[in-house]
């Protein structure tokens, strides 16, 4: 865990999974007919960016 390299690639893992687990919440959420309309769906996917922004962020911070 000490290689600048392992740590990117860990990095790169989790902001994968954090985006995807984020924009799974997000499908879930419309599922139950909350944001179907064009413009929910766009400030659902805003919403999505900036949460897993700060979940990549943070991901970050804790691998370093």
């Amino acid at each position: 865990m000490s290689s600048v390299f392992v740590k990117l690639v860990l990095w790169a893992i989790l902001s994968g999974v954090i985006f995807h687990f984020v924009a799974g919440i997000k499908h879930l959420i419309m599922d139950l007919g909350i944001g179907e309309t064009l413009e929910g769906g766009k400030n659902l996917s805003v919403a999505v960016f900036v949460v897993a922004a700060i979940g990549i962020l943070l991901a970050g911070v804790w691998i370093w």
